[in-house]
């Protein structure tokens, strides 16, 4: 087993130490071996070593627990899942060792840079009853942004068009003349100065939505590193949050019909958590 984990993970991990250390095992958790028989169709699991990674300021508050879900009102800058160079920096991670429930999952996710309310399930016998709510949009979700006044604004303005995001690519992008498949109410809430609150209404769920509607209306989320132009920012710099925050979730409980609504305790704008 050993030529052949060399000759496939050579050039991705130290396969002599870890062969060494025995953190190659089979399904049953035996050490693979340097001389063991090549054997097709078996699974080999490690772990890889992480990179150290620079810890996000900022309080991940607990809002709501029970025996099926967790609600989490996040701070900016703190991944959903673990992703990329984002492992233990993440909701997921942080909250299953923290809340003893190895198990836990999102039900939906918020942008790494957005504060806000996160809906997670206890366990994987309760994904599904939550999960159906996402796709059938009956959860309603409020959120809130900072951005600049614009005194010609129609309020409340509803904005529909075809939204594209491909992987790899920064920035998502609307398609005109394509066929609707996001929309968000937009509504002004308070105004200070040059800048407003807008309350915003999604009523679906694209990828990077409610940043690129409020730039088709010229009015783009305060401190956006991504909208109008991508900022190129330090990992660790966390002196800028967006001024997006996920402020309300409300839905009926599908699995004992009882009427569910959850509000953040921020505010904008946000400021940088200590």
């Amino acid at each position: 087993m050993g030529t052949w984990l060399r000759d496939r993970l050579a050039e991705h991990v130290d396969v002599a130490g870890l062969l060494a250390d025995a953190r190659f095992v089979y399904d049953d958790l035996a050490p693979v071996r340097e001389d063991d028989p090549y054997a097709p169709h078996t699974f080999v699991w490690f772990h890889r070593d992480l990179r150290e990674e620079v810890e996000v300021p900022g309080v991940l508050k607990v809002v709501h627990r029970d025996d099926r879900i967790v609600v989490v009102d996040k701070p900016a800058f703190l991944a959903t899942i673990p992703r990329g160079r984002h492992v233990q920096q993440s909701v997921v991670v942080r909250l299953r060792a923290e809340l003893g429930l190895p198990e836990l999952s999102p039900l939906h996710r918020l942008d790494r840079v957005t504060s806000g309310l996160l809906l997670l399930a206890t366990e994987r016998r309760w994904r599904g009853h939550y999960q159906v709510m996402f796709e059938r949009g009956t959860v309603h979700k409020t959120y809130r942004a900072l951005a600049p006044w614009r005194a010609d604004l129609a309020s409340p303005v509803t904005v529909r068009n075809h939204l594209r995001k491909v992987r790899g690519v920064w920035q998502a992008e609307v398609v005109p003349g394509a066929e609707v498949n996001a929309e968000t109410v937009v509504q002004v809430e308070s105004r200070h100065g040059d800048l407003a609150v807008y309350r915003l209404t999604p009523r679906t769920g694209r990828t990077h939505q409610l940043r690129l509607h409020l730039l088709g209306l010229g009015i783009p989320i305060v401190d956006d590193p991504l909208y109008p132009d991508v900022r190129q920012t330090p990992v660790d710099d966390f002196s800028r949050p967006l001024q997006l925050l996920a402020s309300e979730l409300a839905f009926t409980d599908p699995v004992d019909g009882t009427s569910r609504r959850f509000a953040s305790t921020r505010r904008l704008p946000l400021t940088p958590d200590p």
